[in-house]
């Protein structure tokens, strides 16, 4: 049904288009601006897609294994933002039209795909303050963040895969304090359901509670890089940002906090706190980029239980998570770029061995990040003695 929804508002998108000239925006401001003839309201349609192909070799003791490979639309999205009544009340809409966007439909998502992925509501209520309301991106760590449309390489790292906390719903408290040009503070509290983007059925456990505080004590970024991979902007001065965002989620059912598989019991489902913590820092600088990024994930009980105390073979997958990156940006829009990031989690908890991953990526900005091929090489090990070595190549075009 709500595909049909989509399908039938393109349509009518299209035949507007061809009853009438519309002047469209430039490559990469999105299909569509329209606004309101009373401009009590505007919509800006933008459309993203995003082709992979992916090789890898699993290490067999001897020698590296057949290799496996796959070609895939990655991601393939609609957006829809602007503001509805007065321009200090925004609002934001993507849809996610690729498998690999709506899998992991579940009895906790009515059975239903996961089309949507933001579709929040941001009110400027007063001077510096804005209420968020709905489902998007908590204010967890840096890489999560920064869209998958502007990333430094094909994809985020193993440690956003592992301990992030990506989207849930509910309210999001944002500000920030201007005390200089050059100093920058932001806030932000979020108070949401725990459970991740797109849950029906009510809140199972407890809530989950988010605080993030960012400091740039060199200034603004342009084009706030901040949040985009990659110094494309070519920073004439350099820029700094430091963020800490602590995530505690009362009760959680997940192994990954509001992430992961539901932990069930004889009783319904494992209920217990977890904790996470983030540490993350951006540089920039003449094409030169940095990142980095430190997790943590502890909980008040991590082996799920029963009521009779016996455990249930599921666990909260506790641990560290160290993610370093930087590359350059030559003034031709190639990017050489390297990756390092190592998972360690509770081995007496959770029965794995550390695991480290090395990548090193090539990017070419024909566009910025709205039109770019990437590509990057991937070896891990874990425990040292399990390898895998991984080929990638992207193409992202966004409208």
């Amino acid at each position: 049904m709500k595909l049909k929804l989509i399908t039938a508002l393109l349509l009518i998108l299209s035949f507007s288009a061809f009853s009438q000239e519309i002047e469209g925006p430039r490559f990469g401001k999105g299909i569509l601006n329209i606004v309101g003839k009373d401009s009590t309201w505007s919509m800006n349609m933008a459309a993203r897609m995003q082709f992979l192909s992916t090789t890898s070799w699993d290490y067999d003791g001897d020698q590296y294994g057949k290799a496996e490979s796959n070609f895939l639309v990655r991601r393939a999205r609609l957006k829809f933002s602007g503001f509805a009544y007065t321009p200090k009340l925004e609002y934001k809409l993507e849809l996610g039209l690729s498998n690999r966007d709506i899998a992991g439909s579940s009895p906790f998502t009515s059975d239903s795909p996961n089309y949507i992925l933001d579709a929040v509501v941001m009110w400027n209520f007063y001077e510096n303050f804005e209420l968020w309301v709905g489902q998007t991106k908590l204010p967890g760590n840096r890489e999560r963040v920064v869209s998958s449309a502007n990333l430094q390489f094909v994809d985020r790292s193993l440690l956003n895969s592992r301990f992030n906390i990506d989207r849930d719903l509910g309210l999001q408290l944002r500000h920030h304090t201007d005390f200089s040009e050059s100093f920058i503070m932001r806030e932000m509290i979020a108070v949401s359901q725990g459970e991740g983007r797109n849950v029906t059925t009510g809140n199972l456990g407890g809530h989950q509670y988010t605080g993030r505080l960012e400091i740039l004590p060199l200034g603004n970024f342009s084009g706030k890089g901040d949040y985009v991979g990659g110094d494309l902007q070519r920073e004439e001065t350099p820029k700094l940002a430091l963020g800490a965002t602590y995530d505690f989620n009362h009760n959680a059912v997940k192994n990954r906090s509001n992430q992961g598989s539901y932990m069930a019991n004889d009783e319904g489902f494992y209920e217990t706190n977890i904790s996470t913590l983030f540490v993350d820092a951006m540089f920039k600088y003449r094409g030169f980029s940095l990142m980095a990024e430190y997790s943590n994930r502890d909980a008040e009980d991590a082996l799920a239980k029963n009521s009779d105390g016996t455990l249930t073979g599921d666990v909260v997958q506790v641990g560290n998570g160290l993610n370093l990156q930087a590359g350059y940006v030559f003034k031709s829009n190639w990017e050489v770029a390297g990756r390092y990031t190592t998972i360690d989690l509770d081995q007496n908890i959770t029965g794995k061995d550390v695991e480290n991953q090395y990548t090193l990526g090539l990017s070419k900005y024909i566009v910025g990040h709205k039109l770019k091929v990437q590509t990057d090489i991937s070896y891990t090990t874990i425990g040292g003695e399990n390898d895998n070595l991984m080929y990638r190549l992207q193409m992202d075009i966004h409208f």
